[in-house]
């Protein structure tokens, strides 16, 4: 078994993956999300709607949310915009 993943906090944005919100129109005025980005270690950032409570009572046998974890939902317009920037490996 494989060691476990931390988050590296210090990892710095290296570009968005997929579209803008803004280039999608999923959003307006100011607002810039949902937006995925790669981090400059390889992860990747997800920012979306923080819906934790909402799905926490609904989540799939076998699946939870840590303590320091949210679950972040975002269109799936954004992700699939994001799908060519992706690589399969």
């Amino acid at each position: 078994m494989g060691a476990k993943w931390d988050a590296d906090e210090t990892a710095d944005f290296l570009r968005r993956l997929g579209k803008s919100a803004h280039e999608l129109e999923i959003t307006g005025g100011n607002a810039s999300c949902p937006e995925i980005w790669e981090l400059d270690n390889g992860d990747i950032a997800i920012i979306g709607t923080e819906l934790t409570a909402s799905y926490s009572g609904r989540l799939p046998d076998g699946v939870k949310v840590d303590p320091g974890e949210s679950l972040v939902v975002i269109p799936r317009a954004t992700i699939a915009s994001a799908k060519a920037d992706i690589p399969d490996a």
